[in-house]
């Protein structure tokens, strides 16, 4: 079901980030690209020969502790029939490790289905202020929160992951600092 995606397919994962996601919340085409070059990170696919297409990817990334799924995105044609569920499945079924993925703040209807849809598949919502550093030049912050496997994440778990995306998945030490010096206050 889930394989590694082969670089010949990264034009159609991109395509599909582009129309899943907001501007601000993904790279340029060749700074994403050149991820591949991180041992970290991977792109999981599904595709389906009859289809053609890639049917949902994940964009993740493996630390020691917790694995980050940066990207979660299905086929516009195929949602709501499931596929998103049964690759969430997979994905829980062989990772060995806690799976962190980010959501928007529920507090419009899209974002709050996201979130239930998140908490039926198994996560737990975790409600600690969290800020995506920008994706790139031209591209915003954007206030987000942590979702978890397992269990909810407590507040010196929560540092750690944070600490470990800003500086390994964003390359933010300035915002890494910053958060720093807002949780000694």
């Amino acid at each position: 079901m889930l394989k590694k995606m082969e670089i010949k397919d990264f034009d159609q994962v991109y395509t599909l980030m582009e129309e899943s996601f907001p501007k601000d919340e993904y790279r340029d085409y060749q700074k994403q690209k050149e991820l591949f070059q991180n041992p970290e990170y991977q792109i999981l696919i599904e595709k389906d020969p009859e289809f053609r297409k890639i049917k949902a990817f994940f964009a993740a990334w493996e630390f020691e502790t917790f694995i980050y799924v940066e990207h979660f995105a299905v086929n516009p044609v195929l949602r709501n029939g499931g596929v998103g569920s049964r690759m969430l499945k997979a994905l829980k079924e062989d990772a060995e490790k806690m799976i962190i993925l980010e959501v928007e703040p529920p507090t419009e209807e899209i974002a709050v289905r996201r979130v239930r849809f998140y908490e039926r598949n198994g996560f737990f919502f975790n409600d600690y202020p969290y800020i995506q550093p920008s994706m790139g030049e031209g591209r915003k912050e954007t206030p987000l929160f942590l979702m978890s496997t397992e269990r909810k994440i407590d507040e010196e778990e929560y540092r750690m992951i944070r600490n470990t995306l800003y500086t390994k998945v964003y390359g933010k030490k300035d915002v890494l600092e910053r958060e720093r010096f807002i949780d000694m206050c």
